[in-house]
């Protein structure tokens, strides 16, 4: 599997909630056309004294996608940024709502 780690924090009058359905949009659109295997849960960052030790960054909100391989996800990349409807708007109306984000990709050994 490989997964992508979004960090993010939300535009300025955007809700959790907003985003939230926006992101369940995309991933069961890129799930119907099998671009994705699984969006985990949104979490909110919690500092905790020895364990959260990121410094640097200082976003809110979290979640990872999993692709059931890097030509899953290399074929969903293509597809959200070719500008093909629906993928293009699907995935602007998400894109749209988040504010500095930070992604982090790594593959199962």
């Amino acid at each position: 599997m490989f997964h992508m780690l979004s960090c993010f924090n939300l535009k300025s009058g955007v809700t959790i909630n907003d985003f939230q359905k926006a992101l369940a949009i995309l991933d069961a659109h890129l799930k119907d056309i099998n671009m994705l295997y699984s969006t985990g849960n949104i979490g909110r960052r919690k500092r905790y004294r020895i364990m959260d030790t990121d410094d640097e960054r200082s976003h809110e909100y979290f979640f990872v996608m999993t692709f059931s391989d890097l030509s899953q996800c290399d074929r969903s990349i293509e597809y959200v940024y070719s500008e093909e409807e629906p993928g293009y708007s699907i995935h602007r109306a998400v894109w749209t709502k988040v504010d500095n984000p930070i992604f982090i990709c790594w593959e199962d050994i």
